[in-house]
């Protein structure tokens, strides 16, 4: 069945892909933060209310990790305030909701991977931000809360383009040997989030991410050996020798296995950088006149 779908924050790295992924199956409405501020209430209800989609996607968020310590108003108006907005819009027009939220929402002590029953413990204004705004998507009857963490892929820079950029050029990269994460990568998320609505899957929170955990470290080394960087120079930090501003979860593994039991698995994140290093690489060959 073709949908009607809306994409907010469509102009970022999710939002984009997801808006690029359902379009080929499905009628997609496709809004940037240019186009749509999902901090103005009432310009966001208007929009949907006009539109009425049977889904709205959600993929609008302040990301400023550490900005958000300076700025909260910032980070509660977008990753909080903005999904009370949209969540009440769409149970005015009886849409579905999918919203993305983060590991973050974890304090990082756990020594196994946090699946969706654990409870959260967030530090710092960021974190906090986003797990008040998966209560409001949840108050949605048909709602969707997808987790991703470390989020590669699409068409803009994440942390593993720039590992990559830095070991491609001959440039030394450090990595934090005391953080350990399950990557997400945006192709992945998107054909998990399509399964999920197309399948009319059990609606609630699902941790959308690849299979498997990682030290940044080692995923830099990786990282490393599908880039043929075999003498890449990879130099292993702390997090608390980084300077970053906002505390970070030292063990924030997302355990996958709801999505499976949905039918949905999720390949691993070695699998998942593979494709993405590959992609990469193929595109910079004919960028430079290659085959």
């Amino acid at each position: 069945m073709r949908l009607l779908v809306l994409v907010l924050g469509a102009g970022g790295q999710l939002g984009e892909a997801i808006a690029e992924g359902l379009a080929r199956r499905h009628e997609v409405v496709a809004r940037t933060h240019a186009e749509l501020d999902v901090t103005r209430a009432d310009a966001v209800r208007s929009a949907i209310t006009s539109i009425c989609p049977d889904i709205i996607i959600n993929c609008a968020a302040d990301t400023d990790v550490d900005g958000s310590e300076g700025d909260p108003s910032r980070a509660l108006a977008v990753n909080a305030l903005a999904p009370r907005t949209i969540a009440r819009a769409a149970i005015e027009i009886d849409a579905t909701l999918v919203h993305y939220s983060t590991d973050f929402v974890f304090d990082g002590t756990a020594t196994a991977p946090y699946g969706e029953e654990d409870a959260p413990n967030p530090r710092g204004v960021y974190a906090v931000s986003k797990l008040l705004g998966e209560w409001f998507a949840a108050a949605v009857p048909r709602h969707y809360v997808l987790r991703v963490e470390s989020l590669f892929g699409g068409r803009l820079k994440s942390s593993i383009d720039q590992l990559l950029d830095n070991m491609l050029a001959g440039r030394e990269v450090r990595a934090f040997v005391d953080r350990t994460v399950s990557p997400s990568y945006v192709d992945d998320v998107v054909r998990a989030t399509q399964t999920l609505l197309e399948n009319a899957g059990a609606h609630g929170l699902y941790h959308c991410v690849n299979t498997g955990w990682t030290t940044w470290l080692d995923l830099a080394r990786e990282l490393a050996t599908l880039a043929h960087c075999p003498s890449a120079a990879i130099a292993s930090i702390e997090m608390r020798a980084s300077g970053l501003r906002a505390p970070r979860p030292r063990f924030s593994a997302l355990s996958n296995a709801k999505l499976a039991r949905a039918s949905i698995p999720m390949p691993t994140w070695q699998d998942a950088l593979a494709r993405y290093v590959a992609s990469v690489l193929s595109r910079r060959q004919v960028a430079m006149g290659g085959p």
